[in-house]
């Protein structure tokens, strides 16, 4: 989905704006858009809630009536809010950016991952059946997850410690789990493997993203992990945006937080629609030189349609930890070479 633009209105037009700029309230802060919604409903019929931009901790709220909008903003803002976990709300009268002065963010999504022209990049539909796919998430469920700010995850093999962005190769958890063990031979059968040892899978991480949730632009460290990237998609559909940032400090961070990628001319963008049950594969200078990123939506525009959501994406990433230098060929975005 293309989200709204919103900005702050000129002095004296804020009250005659149906809309409002919510801070420190959505997904990132452990609120549903529902949730919000419902509240904010006592003060006027809702249009809609949409996040304001990629933190998933501020969102937009569209009344039908721009007095709704201001009651609910003299009632709520800087006040701690009850059903909404107790949070102060800090709130401002916001309005639709003219359509002349918009910045164009919409990417083309792509089916298939020929379309998009990036080198190590394979996309393998229905890789699992249905029955596999419960199975999988029937196994996770019955094993405990670890909460984080926006998702729950599973770590086997090794922990990702996110704070580092790397592993402890020294903290061996144990063999991958034997419910995995098809698909690490299923693998093995890809085509465009040059090196047979890459699949040599030691690392799993299980995320569960709720509706609105996905991922900031990040590479994965390379000191961290070698060469083949193995992402299966479970129970929700979503789009992966892939961005690669050609000069100056973008290049060099593994990970970005851009609230406008647009400002950045240096900078390709693309995307591709991941279905449950889909196999993505990162290799070559798709794993090693392009950020992956998963918008913060609850529908997603794929072919001038509006696909929303699963009540939950799983997604089950599989890694080979490195136990030396990364020495790729793309050093602007090495940790190792850097």
């Amino acid at each position: 989905m293309v989200l709204p633009r919103f900005v702050r209105p000129k002095e004296g037009d804020g009250e005659s704006s149906p809309n409002l700029f919510v801070a420190n309230c959505g997904p990132a802060v452990g609120l549903s858009y529902d949730t919000i919604a419902s509240v904010f409903s006592s003060f006027g019929e809702v249009i809609g809630v949409y996040a304001a931009d990629e933190s998933g901790a501020r969102v937009i709220i569209s009344f039908l009536e721009s007095t709704s909008a201001h009651s609910a903003f003299k009632a709520l803002n800087g006040q701690p809010c009850p059903p909404l976990g107790g949070r102060s709300l800090h709130i401002r009268h916001s309005i639709l950016q003219p359509p002349s002065s918009r910045v164009n963010d919409s990417v083309p999504v792509s089916l298939i991952a020929s379309d998009l022209n990036i080198p190590g990049l394979y996309l393998f539909h229905d890789f699992i059946s249905a029955k596999e796919e419960e199975e999988l998430l029937q196994a996770v469920d019955n094993r405990p997850w670890k909460s984080l700010s926006k998702r729950r995850v599973q770590h086997y093999g090794y922990e990702f410690c996110y704070d580092k962005r790397n592993v402890d190769p020294k903290q061996h958890l144990g063999a991958l789990p034997s419910f995995v063990s098809f698909i690490l031979k299923r693998v093995s059968s890809f085509p465009n493997i040059n090196d047979p040892a890459d699949l040599d899978l030691d690392q799993l991480t299980v995320n569960e993203y709720p509706p609105g949730v996905g991922l900031s632009p990040h590479i994965d460290t390379h000191s961290a992990f070698k060469g083949l990237i193995f992402s299966l998609s479970l129970a929700g559909p979503c789009v992966m945006e892939f961005r690669r940032y050609t000069a100056g400090s973008w290049a060099l961070k593994t990970e970005v937080k851009v609230e406008n990628p647009d400002s950045c001319t240096e900078l390709s963008r693309k995307a591709i629609y991941l279905p449950p049950r889909s196999m993505l594969l990162l290799s070559g200078e798709a794993r090693y030189a392009w950020h992956h990123y998963i918008p913060h939506h609850k529908i997603d525009k794929v072919k001038e349609t509006a696909i929303r959501r699963g009540s939950r994406r799983v997604s089950f990433t599989f890694r080979k930890v490195r136990t030396g230098p990364c020495q790729c060929e793309f050093p602007q975005y090495c940790d190792s070479q850097g």
